[in-house]
């Protein structure tokens, strides 16, 4: 369950930077910002679907 709460934190953590780079990038016109966001959003999808499929496995795994 340990390893489930660091991903949960890592996705936050990117998360987080993406809303300093979109900030960058909508507000200041910083084109390294958008190609930094949309490197974050694609880690986003990653760690998504990662934590998706362990609470799934989670879900359905028997209980003891």
């Amino acid at each position: 369950m340990g390893d489930d709460r660091t991903k949960w934190e890592q996705l936050v953590e990117v998360l987080g930077a993406a809303k300093v780079d979109a900030t960058k990038f909508y507000e200041k016109n910083n084109r390294s910002a958008g190609a930094r966001l949309r490197k974050s959003l694609q880690e986003v999808r990653k760690l998504a679907k990662e934590c998706r499929a362990e609470t799934l496995a989670l879900t359905k795994a028997p209980v003891e």
